[in-house]
C-alpha cells in the first residue's frame, strides 16, 4: 500500500486527462457508442462544473472508419490503416462535438504525432494551445494524428499519448477507463487465485509482471501499456485510476474520492517533479542577465521573469530550452524554461510586453520564464 489514498489523489486533482479505448468507443467495433460517449460528455461536464479542467484523450477513429469501410478485420497495411482513421476522424469529432454540446460544453479537435511531442518547440505550442484550450471552458479531444504517422512513431492505443498528454500539460490526475474492472495480479481468466489491485506504486516492477499480455483485435493496447503510462505519467507528478468504462458514473465518483478501479500513485509531487528536473539540468544552452529590480523580484517575490527587466542574452537557445538566470554579477540565481529563442530574446530585453509584437511580429507569452517553469539556485 501506499502512503497516499485514493480520496485524496482523485478528489483534490483539478487538472484530468481521461483516456478511453478503441473497444469502449466502438463498443467492441460495431460502430461509435453515442450512448457511451454521450454518458462520458455528461461526467466530464460535471467535472468542468465542478471547477475542473478535463482533456479527453480518445481512441476510436481507426475502429470506426474500418466500420464505415465495410472492413471485418484491422489492416496490416500502413496507408489502408491512415485511410481508415482519415474516414473515422469525421465520425468520432463529430460525436464528440454533439455530445459536449447537448452538456453545455464547447469541444475542440486536437490531432498529435510522437514528432509534435519530440520537438520541444512543437511541445511548447501543443502545451500552450491546450492550456489556452482550457483556460477557454473548452474540452480539448485529442486523438494520435493517424492519417499521417507509421508504425515507428505510433504510441499504442493512445495510452502513452494520455500519459504524455498528462505530462504535456502536467495535469494532477490520469483516468484510463478501458474494458477491464482494473489490474489483477494475474490473468483472472486463467488463474482463478487472481487477486485484484486496489493501490499501488506507479512505476512498481512488480506491476509489469502482472500486466503481461496482449490487447485487443481492435486497438493495440492491452493492461501492460497502461501500467507503463501510469509510470510515464508519475513522472510529472500525475497519479493514474484504470477502471471499467461503463462503470456507472465512474469520473464522478473518482472526483469525490470513491475508490474504483487501480489506483497507481505517483511518488513525487506535480511541481517537485518539473522543477528537480530544471535543477538536475547539467546542459544549459545560454543565459540571461537581469538586473537588481528584476532579480529581487524573482528571488523574494516568486515573480516570473519579465523581458524588460533583462539587460543581456548569452549563448544560442530555442524555445523550450532550459536556461540560466544571472544577476549583474554574473551569479546564476535561478534557471528555467525559455519562452523565447535567444535572437528574439535580444530583441525583447528592456522591453515592456506590449511591445512584443511590434518587435517580433507576434506574442507568444508575456513572461520570458514563467514562475511555474522557473526554480532558483539558492
Amino acid at each position: 500500500m501506499t502512503s497516499k489514498s485514493a480520496s485524496d489523489v482523485l478528489r483534490d486533482a483539478r487538472r484530468i486527462v481521461v483516456k478511453v479505448g478503441s473497444s469502449l468507443v466502438t463498443n467492441e467495433g460495431r460502430g461509435l457508442d453515442e450512448v457511451a460517449i454521450g454518458e462520458w460528455c455528461r461526467q466530464m461536464s460535471g467535472l468542468v462544473r465542478d471547477g475542473r479542467e478535463v482533456i479527453m484523450v480518445s481512441s476510436g477513429a481507426i475502429a470506426e472508419g474500418m466500420k464505415r469501410l465495410g472492413w471485418a478485420k484491422r489492416p496490416h497495411e500502413i496507408h489502408e490503416l491512415q485511410a481508415a482513421a482519415a474516414v473515422g476522424q469525421m465520425g468520432l469529432a463529430q460525436v464528440y462535438e454533439t455530445k459536449l454540446r447537448e452538456n453545455g460544453l464547447g469541444s475542440a479537435q486536437v490531432l498529435l504525432t510522437h514528432a509534435d511531442l519530440a520537438d520541444r518547440e512543437r511541445y511548447l505550442n501543443a502545451r500552450s494551445t491546450l492550456l489556452t484550450l482550457l483556460k477557454l471552458g473548452v474540452v480539448p479531444v485529442i486523438n494520435e494524428n493517424d492519417t499521417v504517422v507509421n508504425d515507428e512513431i505510433k504510441f499504442g492505443d493512445n495510452d502513452t499519448l494520455g500519459a504524455l498528454v498528462a505530462n504535456l500539460v502536467e495535469a494532477d490526475a490520469l483516468v484510463i477507463l478501458t474494458d477491464q474492472k482494473g489490474l489483477y495480479t494475474a490473468d483472472p481468466r486463467k488463474d482463478p487465485a487472481a487477486q485484484f489491485v486496489h493501490e499501488a506504486q506507479a512505476g512498481d516492477q512488480a506491476l509489469e509482471a502482472m500486466a503481461g499480455g496482449a490487447g485487443s483485435s481492435l486497438g493495440k493496447g492491452g493492461m501492460i501499456t497502461k501500467i507503463l503510462a501510469a509510470k510515464r505519467a508519475a513522472g510529472s507528478g500525475a497519479s493514474t485510476v484504470i477502471a471499467w468504462g461503463r462503470e456507472p458514473d465512474a469520473l464522478l465518483r473518482l472526483a469525490q474520492g470513491e475508490a474504483i478501479g487501480t489506483l497507481l500513485v505517483a511518488q513525487t509531487a506535480k511541481n517537485q517533479a518539473r522543477k528537480q528536473w530544471m535543477a538536475d539540468h547539467l546542459q544549459m544552452r545560454g543565459s540571461v542577465t537581469v538586473d537588481a529590480g528584476a532579480a529581487r523580484k524573482l528571488i523574494e517575490e516568486g515573480k516570473s521573469l519579465l523581458p524588460i527587466g533583462m539587460t543581456a542574452v548569452e549563448g544560442e537557445f530555442s524555445r523550450g530550452d532550459v536556461i540560466a538566470v544571472r544577476d549583474e554579477y554574473g551569479t546564476e540565481i535561478a534557471r528555467g524554461l525559455a519562452n523565447y529563442a535567444s535572437s528574439e530574446a535580444r530583441l525583447l530585453c528592456r522591453k515592456a510586453s506590449h511591445e512584443f509584437e511590434k518587435w517580433l511580429g507576434y506574442v507568444a507569452e508575456p513572461e520570458m520564464v514563467h514562475r511555474d517553469n522557473l526554480v532558483l539556485s539558492r
